[in-house]
């Protein structure tokens, strides 16, 4: 059986990519960022998932495949995800087919802040 954890917006797979199938495996993870494409991902954000991704992975390194471990690095993939869209690293994609807003409603800024001392205090 494949071991797999699945977020909201990280899905992570013990297995290969092979002809757009998943096929098993014990020694490599797949990752999928946002299948639902809720965010709208500039290359440096997602870059840096990445990253943290294989800086997850790289810190079970001599530890059992588990079930258990495979679901804490998702977990803790959803939060920097969260930790992105709060900085503002990524933004809600308005044009997905369901806005559910699930990390929270958007900050919006409003068009009458004349300075950026009232958008900074509007944050």
């Amino acid at each position: 059986m494949m071991l797999k954890s699945t977020t909201r917006h990280v899905h992570i797979y013990a297995a290969t990519v092979d002809d757009r199938e998943l096929t098993p495996s014990d020694s490599v993870l797949t990752l999928d960022i946002d299948p639902d494409n809720e965010f709208n991902w500039p290359e440096a954000a997602l870059n840096k998932t990445y990253a943290e991704f294989d800086r997850m992975v790289d810190s079970y390194a001599g530890e059992d495949l588990t079930d258990y471990n495979l679901r804490r690095i998702g977990s803790d993939l959803e939060n920097f995800v969260r930790a992105l869209l709060q900085a503002g690293e990524i933004s809600y994609n308005l044009k997905t087919r369901a806005l559910n807003y699930s990390m929270g409603l958007p900050r919006v800024v409003p068009e009458s802040a004349s300075s950026e001392a009232d958008v900074n205090h509007l944050r």
